[in-house]
């Protein structure tokens, strides 16, 4: 081998030694490159798994706080129907307030004409019962005095005062529709003594009235004014009379001395 042969293999091998470290360490940068490269990566998927699980935790909470809004949504709308249904019943009751509060205003004007109406009414009663026929004097005469006595009564309200007047009219209507029998006194002469009879009623077209012992019979003869005897021919016929009244024996046809029409004054 020739001496330049040998040089050049010479400078070939010192070139290869030298880029060997150079390679070397180029490999070692390499490697610490993908290192860092792997470690960021790594960090970075670490980065993301958290970011993904806060995410997940976001969305989380995003629903559950989607469900308490539509849920308070819904308690509003039930409050505010609940507040407009109580709304509605404040104004009636104010409407109501607003009404009682006028009539209460205006009770005094109707107490000021219903008082003298009731008192008009109780005389005029009292006045019917003094010419109607006397039939129960004693009892539709007390009832009277009582309408007249509870009308200075100051606990008794006007209404009810108004609701007895109206029940003794009543009661005197009924008086028209029905018959009667019971016992009273009667003082048939005008001589102030008095003998226990049995009367009996039909309506308020005859007064009758019979002795116990069934010797006399009379009646009440209204356009006289008088209590005046009846034949013999009617003392069964009353007789019979206050034992239908009395529920001891059916109705059955009578013959009563019931006065004919009067003409019209």
């Amino acid at each position: 081998m020739s001496t330049s042969v040998l040089l050049r293999t010479a400078r070939s091998m010192a070139v290869l030694l030298s880029v060997v470290p150079v390679a070397i360490a180029t490999a070692a940068s390499a490697e610490q490159t993908i290192n860092q490269s792997i470690d960021i990566q790594n960090k970075s998927d670490k980065a993301s798994a958290g970011t993904q699980t806060r995410i997940a935790q976001l969305a989380d909470e995003t629903t559950e706080l989607l469900g308490e809004y539509r849920l308070t949504i819904q308690q509003l709308d039930r409050v505010t129907i609940y507040n407009n249904h109580l709304q509605g019943l404040v104004n009636d009751q104010e409407s109501e307030k607003a009404e009682m509060q006028g009539q209460l205003d205006n009770f005094s004007v109707v107490e000021q004409g219903i008082v003298p109406l009731m008192q008009n009414m109780i005389e005029d009663l009292e006045t019917f019962i003094r010419l109607d026929v006397p039939f129960n004097l004693k009892e539709r005469q007390d009832r009277v005095a009582r309408l007249r006595n509870n009308l200075n009564q100051a606990e008794i309200t006007i209404s009810e005062k108004y609701r007895q007047i109206m029940e003794a009219y009543t009661i005197e209507v009924n008086f028209g529709r029905d018959i009667e029998a019971y016992t009273g006194k009667l003082d048939a002469s005008g001589s102030g003594e008095s003998r226990e009879v049995d009367f009996f009623r039909v309506g308020r077209i005859l007064l009758a009235y019979q002795t116990k012992d069934k010797t006399e019979t009379g009646f009440w003869n209204k356009t006289t004014g008088q209590w005046e005897a009846l034949p013999d021919e009617y003392r069964n016929f009353i007789t019979e009379g206050l034992r239908i009244a009395r529920k001891q024996a059916p109705p059955n046809l009578l013959m009563l001395p019931v006065p004919g029409p009067t003409p019209a004054q």
